[in-house]
């Protein structure tokens, strides 16, 4: 194969269907991915009815994105697809499983759920790489779920294996990295690397699977993600930036005046803001939080970061979006729905049509990115997100609720697992997980011990992280429903037991 490509999958099939779409199809039929449905995207639906996409609407427009993008590759200039093939192909059908997985590891709760869990594992349950969305998807599709092929994990092509893996690296192998600035590491990494890296998509118990599948891509750099990856994840990102402001807009939570304030005073005290200080910088100063976004774009990433298209791109979403499309109140009526739709559809269109692809990529980048003013463009319509809707005080009394809700899930089931008397009644899909989870830490124990101290590799050890991480592995497979009902048994406050005792 070209640029060193192995198609090859662990079984051989023998049906004459084309391989990446029987991966496809094991993705979309799997209960993680239904499960999907039932999983805050960034806001609640609760209260909203259909305007707000969930993890699956979201992970579907994905993939829409996705493959318009590989196919533009695919018939784009000569120049551009010998790169594309120099790095190990591009195939639509890889690119749209990649897309339907990559949000396969969202615990309930959307990304707040994520870092609860990630806080609860490390310091209430002794994992030593945590909770990370990416990575409990790498590990759903080469462990936690199951084919008819094998009993554990999709059995799914390398090629689309490596195509998830967004920050293809493990948590720890950053732990002794010292002396890197921001704009010298990998996009995702952080830089407070005492606790590891911030993005990762493996855990130790599939570290030595990751990389023997980003060994078939030998033209692909270290800590680079292949080309099909690379746009997954562009498309999560125009998908994310555009598709999220549609919900927004529709469910009503953006204030027109109160975001105006905030492009127009930028756009009309852009020289008397680049004076201030960074401590003279306040949230509730209109132009200040726009002033901060852009600086933190200069610091981390200056091989791109621009001020003349960061403004060009702050007055093209002034203009379409501020003053354009959110000074129509949304009424569910006519006008707004084709509005909206006009807005969407143009901006989707502009970003997926900005595509650069580089054969030697910034550390920061990747072989496929988009072009520095869609970059930019990007950029700014997520800080509208964070600004103006996950920075709300009402959203974020709400995630306080949720976070309790997965802390007594992981105490709970801790304390149960714990109960010498007791542990037996636990779930059978917990109990099960725990023997899983148990059994490959020793193998990884025995294939690579260089993943333990040395003092505490003994078998009590290896029992306590199995343990562990099969607590996470459970409470990350519920939906915001089932998180909710379960955590209401475990603390004696349910009614329903036998309509609740079904999440388990």
């Amino acid at each position: 194969m070209t640029g060193g490509r192995d198609r090859t999958i662990p079984e051989t099939r023998t049906n004459g269907d084309d391989e990446f779409r029987v991966d496809i199809e094991r993705i979309r039929f799997s209960p993680y991915f239904s499960r999907l449905s039932a999983v805050t995207q960034v806001i609640p639906q609760a209260g909203s009815g259909t305007v707000i996409h969930n993890r699956l609407t979201h992970s579907l427009k994905v993939s829409a994105v996705a493959r318009s993008i590989a196919i533009g590759l695919l018939t784009g200039d000569e120049k551009t697809r010998a790169v594309v093939d120099e790095l190990g192909g591009c195939d639509p059908v890889v690119v749209q499983a990649a897309a339907a997985a990559h949000d396969l590891g969202h615990p309930p709760f959307g990304h707040l759920g994520e870092q609860v869990l990630d806080r609860v594992a490390r310091d209430e349950l002794g994992l030593p790489d945590g909770f990370e969305g990416n990575a409990q998807t790498f590990r759903i599709l080469t462990a936690l779920d199951s084919s008819d092929a094998t009993p554990r994990g999709l059995n799914l092509t390398a090629a689309v294996r490596a195509a998830v893996l967004k920050y293809p690296w493990t948590r720890n192998e950053w732990r002794s990295v010292r002396g890197r600035s921001a704009e010298r590491m990998p996009r995702g990494v952080g830089t407070r690397l005492a606790t590891g890296a911030q993005k990762y998509s493996a855990y130790d118990v599939e570290a030595l699977e990751m990389h023997a599948v980003l060994g078939v891509f030998p033209s692909i750099e270290v800590h680079q993600q292949t080309v099909e990856c690379s746009i997954m994840d562009i498309a999560d990102d125009i998908a994310y930036s555009v598709h999220d402001l549609d919900d927004f807009y529709r469910a009503g939570v953006l204030d027109h005046t109160t975001v105006s304030a905030e492009f127009s005073s930028w756009l009309t005290q852009q020289r008397e803001l680049e004076a201030l200080d960074d401590s003279e910088l306040t949230l509730r100063t209109p132009g200040h939080s726009l002033e901060a976004a852009w600086r933190r774009m200069r610091q981390k990433d200056s091989w791109i970061a621009d001020v003349d298209t960061f403004r060009a791109s702050v007055e093209g979403v002034n203009r379409d979006f501020v003053e354009g499309l959110l000074t129509i109140p949304y009424d569910g009526g006519l006008e707004a729905d084709r509005a909206v739709t006009a807005f969407t559809r143009r901006w989707i269109d502009h970003l997926k049509g900005s595509i650069v692809v580089e054969r030697h990529p910034n550390i920061r980048s990747g072989h496929v990115r988009l072009t520095s003013q869609a970059w930019h463009d990007v950029n700014v319509l997520k800080f509208v997100h964070s600004r103006f809707v996950l920075e709300r005080s009402d959203l974020a009394v709400f995630q306080r609720g949720q976070a309790r809700v997965l802390e007594n899930l992981a105490s709970g089931f801790h304390a149960w697992l714990d109960d010498e008397d007791d542990a037996a009644r636990a779930p059978r899909r917990l109990l099960d997980s725990v023997e899983a989870a148990t059994a490959e830490y020793r193998q990884l124990l025995v294939e690579a011990p260089e993943f333990f101290d040395a003092d505490q590799a003994g078998s009590l050890e290896i029992e306590r992280l199995g343990r562990a991480r099969a607590i996470v592995d459970y409470i990350a497979s519920f939906t915001d429903a089932q998180a909710t009902s379960v955590a209401a048994l475990l603390n004696g406050t349910s009614e329903g037991l036998w309509e609740a005792g079904r999440s388990l």
